[in-house]
């Protein structure tokens, strides 16, 4: 039988951390003199409670470490406890969301999506601004966390062949969770100072920095404003930018440049993929929007790249409509929006690792059918792809593209008209922000939609953020059966 005290245990610490750092906005709404600091202590001292008690009353369920069903089980929980937690602020508290609001707000933002169904953002109180921003940076950590210590050991969508780059210790889980969070925790923290300080130089007050260096190293994509990056154009866009394609990067690389190995980066091949896949994006844009807008040149080119980047992580900041520029332009960025980041990286969808496989396979059979009795090696940046990999790649994209047709053909059964359905299904499963379609509000947000359209796509940025197999295994009987 499944013993699943070690998972109560560790969602019980995590809601008690949740609980906790709902201490920072009531601090902020406290100084500010806006009486929302209350709702915040309130929900603080109940979290607090329900994950002491988990925690207490299961405190030695670790001795044993983690095994691989336990690992599935604690991955799936933490992303559907986490955001019920974290969304009772929002309900208590200003706005006073209903739950569906309130649970939809906390998923995109812990899942790093960025897709908002809040209103009047600009008038909120700061500590609820902040407190949605703390959702995606906490989320964003975690994810790059689930990518480096329990998909590989979970062997899911071929991230098994990284498992020797994220300290491979062999064994059980736990201990390599406490090795790389900390070494994550350095790099995160630095990273997010560095934004913060950059914004800062740049122009943007102090609050608005912190908020948006916090989704923008978690490449979530929340604002402070209705107008979202609209109102920071300028150079503020060409800082975003910059920390956007860092937090795009493996971050596992990081680590290894500040113990002083620089190599490794530069050898990357999903580095110089994504770069590049960037650049093309980007540069086919551009040479569209010359000839096909009369906006100055300046513009063009920093409204793009900005645009263009924003939604190749995954962040979701929006500083222009992007569906206003053309059907071309359009295709280009939902296309790099399921293309994604690198892996182990905050970004988002299906990661630019699975489709150097993928291209890979392709390449690898076309060559088969030339000659049928060569023996093929595969290989992705010199490192031998094993069948395993290559087979748990192919899965992947099959679920991934089946569960978004799903999605798309249900969310348009609501009532949305089809646009609005299908990039409603990209946006959610993808985990990008925004949503283009003529339900869509002039600030982005989703409010309008069916309650049955919302929760479609809650359950989709909780599929998509957990790598879609993660969920399915659950769903199998043999997995309760052990």
């Amino acid at each position: 039988m499944l013993d699943l005290r070690p998972v109560f245990h560790l969602i019980g610490l995590l809601g008690l951390t949740l609980g906790m750092l709902m201490l920072i906005p009531a601090a902020v709404d406290f100084q500010a003199g806006n009486a929302n600091w209350q709702a915040f202590v309130q929900c603080a001292f109940v979290i607090c409670l329900i994950g002491a008690t988990a925690a207490l009353t299961t405190r030695n369920a670790l001795d044993q470490g983690l095994g691989r069903r336990q690992s599935f089980m604690l991955t799936a929980s933490v992303w559907a406890v986490l955001p019920a937690l974290g969304s009772i602020p929002f309900m208590i508290g200003a706005p006073g969301a209903d739950p569906t609001h309130a649970f939809f707000e906390a998923m995109s933002g812990l899942t790093t999506t960025g897709t908002t169904v809040f209103v009047g953002l600009d008038d909120l109180p700061p500590g609820v601004l902040l407190w949605r921003s703390m959702l995606q940076w906490l989320g964003g950590l975690g994810i790059i966390i689930v990518a480096l210590v329990f998909l590989p050991v979970l062997r899911v969508g071929g991230m098994q062949h990284f498992q020797s780059e994220a300290f491979d210790t062999m064994g059980k889980v736990m201990p390599r969770v406490y090795d790389i969070s900390a070494a994550l925790l350095q790099v995160y923290f630095g990273l997010t100072l560095l934004a913060i300080i950059a914004y800062m130089a740049f122009g943007m007050s102090g609050f608005d920095a912190v908020n948006h260096a916090l989704t923008t190293i978690a490449t979530g994509g929340f604002s402070t404003s209705d107008q979202s990056f609209a109102k920071f154009t300028g150079p503020l866009e060409y800082v975003s930018v910059a920390f956007m394609i860092l937090a795009g990067l493996p971050f596992i690389r990081f680590i290894q440049l500040l113990g002083g190995s620089w190599q490794p980066i530069w050898r990357d091949v999903q580095v110089r993929a994504f770069l590049r896949w960037t650049s093309y994006a980007v540069g086919a844009v551009i040479l569209y929007r010359v000839f096909t807008s009369d906006a100055a040149l300046l513009d063009i080119l920093r409204g793009t790249l900005f645009n263009v980047v924003t939604l190749f992580t995954g962040t979701g900041y929006g500083s222009e409509d992007v569906s206003g520029w053309g059907d071309f332009p359009l295709l280009v960025v939902v296309l790099v929006g399921f293309i994604g980041a690198c892996t182990a990286s905050t970004g988002c969808s299906l990661k630019i690792f699975r489709y150097l496989v993928l291209f890979e396979a392709i390449r690898s059979q076309m060559q088969r059918l030339r000659r049928p009795n060569e023996v093929v090696s595969l290989r992705v940046g010199g490192k031998r792809l094993e069948p395993d990999v290559i087979s748990s790649v192919i899965v992947m994209f099959t679920v991934f593209v089946a569960s978004f047709m799903l999605l798309a053909v249900s969310l348009s059964l609501t009532g949305l008209e089809m646009r609005t359905a299908i990039t409603a299904a990209w946006t959610a499963i993808c985990n990008v922000g925004p949503v283009f379609g003529p339900e869509v509000g002039d600030t982005g947000a989703v409010d309008g939609f069916p309650t049955l359209a919302k929760w479609l796509m809650i359950l989709g940025m909780y599929a998509g953020r957990l790598e879609i197999l993660t969920v399915l295994v659950l769903l199998m009987p043999r997995f309760w059966r052990g």
